[in-house]
């Protein structure tokens, strides 16, 4: 069972999270973004945002980039 944080994130994160991806073209190297993982396991929970494993690296990308 997953532990549930002390410290919640707070949600202006997860909206500077989707800015930056926004401007980044829809998605980003997992490795190259500072957001904690608890702001993108949100996004992540909220389907706003997958990971996606290229063979060449983990990528976050918004839900509705096509």
């Amino acid at each position: 069972m997953p532990r549930k944080s002390t410290h919640p994130a707070p949600a202006d994160h997860s909206s500077l999270c989707l800015q930056y991806l926004r401007r980044c073209g829809g998605s980003a190297r997992l490795c190259h973004i500072n957001f904690s993982l608890s702001v993108i396991q949100m996004l992540v929970n909220q389907r706003k945002v997958k990971i996606k494993n290229t063979g060449a690296g983990f990528f976050i990308e918004l839900e509705d980039a096509k």
